[in-house]
């Protein structure tokens, strides 16, 4: 048998969760070098980064990977934040995300994938895959 969470965790997880979607950086930044983890996911297996990303926040993004999130965790749909902000169309979260070590070629589908799906040649360009 599990535990029911605690109610105060999960209202201050939520509050995390809504940071990283406002692109509340120095708040974020200073709950994740408070111990709170960095690769902390919500029930659809979306981290910090992967709501930031989405969201269009670089600056979150580049705070997160600075801590040492994982810019290639895919949600439980296989989704990166890579090819999650090349849906979007977030250039700056982009350029972050690789800065950061993401993989062009992770989750499915993949952010060349995506790309290709849209037919974004600077994109595959950039990720060496045209």
């Amino acid at each position: 048998m599990t535990e029911a969470p605690d109610p105060e965790v999960v209202e201050l997880a939520t509050k995390i969760f809504d940071l990283a979607r406002q692109g509340e950086t120095e708040a974020l930044a200073a709950y994740v070098d408070a111990g709170v983890p960095v690769d902390l996911t919500n029930d659809k297996g979306d981290t910090l980064v992967m709501l930031a990303a989405y969201h269009g926040h670089a600056a979150a993004v580049g705070a997160l990977l600075e801590r040492g999130a994982d810019a290639n965790r895919a949600n439980d749909r296989g989704q990166t934040p890579l090819a999650g902000a090349v849906f979007k169309g977030e250039d700056a979260v982009i350029k972050a995300l690789l800065a950061g070590g993401a993989d062009p070629a992770a989750g499915t589908p993949s952010a060349v994938d995506t790309a290709r799906m849209f037919q974004k040649a600077e994109l595959l360009e950039l990720f060496g895959a045209h």
